[in-house]
């Protein structure tokens, strides 16, 4: 009977990961492409809003400590960790609003803000790490998509943690401009309280005009 290792168990090797790491980025760079950047975004299944991408390009000798999926992480944490990573990376940012997901889908006006974070970066980066299975179009340099990359690449853990930050001070500022619809406590979600909003206010210009129960066939 073949005896089992720690390796052959995937319950057990789970248990192992504790978080993303930099090792797809040093893979990277052992095959020549360096600097490396990751990028992911924040915000595709809101009724309103802008959807919000980042990309950053961690310094190796800087690398903030708890990185890591900005769902997983408490509101006070992401703020500690953006204002970090803000201080010691490369960072670029870029949305798409409203009416362009209405025009282009949510999947497409995604990318697209991503494809643009990565271009605004102050440094070319040689390889970029994407969270998720799809590489945005048009991206000059070799790119991964990486699956549940947050959760594995602390570039991409990064990236998630400035989008969804970003984003989330847009919908409070929001909230202020709009204030029936209290878009600083939901982020333009799909709440109980947030559907009445609609129900009573009717949609305002940041509602996505495409998604259900807005769109009208």
């Amino acid at each position: 009977m073949k005896q089992r290792t720690a390796s052959d168990s995937p319950a057990l090797f789970d248990l192992l990961i504790t978080g993303p790491d930099f090792s797809l980025e040093l893979e990277a760079r052992k095959h020549g492409h360096w600097p490396v950047a990751g990028t992911d975004e924040a915000g595709r299944g809101p009724l309103a809003g802008p959807v919000v991408a980042a990309a950053v390009i961690l310094d190796p000798d800087h690398i903030p400590d708890g990185l890591n999926d900005s769902k997983k992480l408490t509101k006070a944490r992401r703020e500690m960790l953006f204002e970090k990573i803000m201080e010691t990376s490369i960072v670029s940012i870029a949305s798409s609003g409203p009416q362009l997901i209405d025009r282009m889908n949510i999947l497409r006006a995604s990318l697209d803000a991503m494809r643009r974070a990565v271009l605004g970066l102050n440094i070319a980066p040689a390889m970029v790490l994407t969270d998720g299975r799809d590489v945005p179009p048009g991206i000059p340099c070799a790119a991964k998509a990486v699956i549940k990359g947050d959760a594995r690449s602390v570039s991409i853990a990064a990236a998630s943690i400035v989008a969804k930050v970003t984003r989330d001070r847009m919908m409070e500022k929001a909230g202020l401009i709009y204030p029936a619809y209290s878009f600083g406590k939901h982020a333009g979600y799909g709440t109980p309280a947030h559907l009445q909003a609609i129900e009573t206010n009717g949609p305002c210009p940041l509602h996505r005009m495409s998604f259900r129960p807005l769109r009208v066939d």
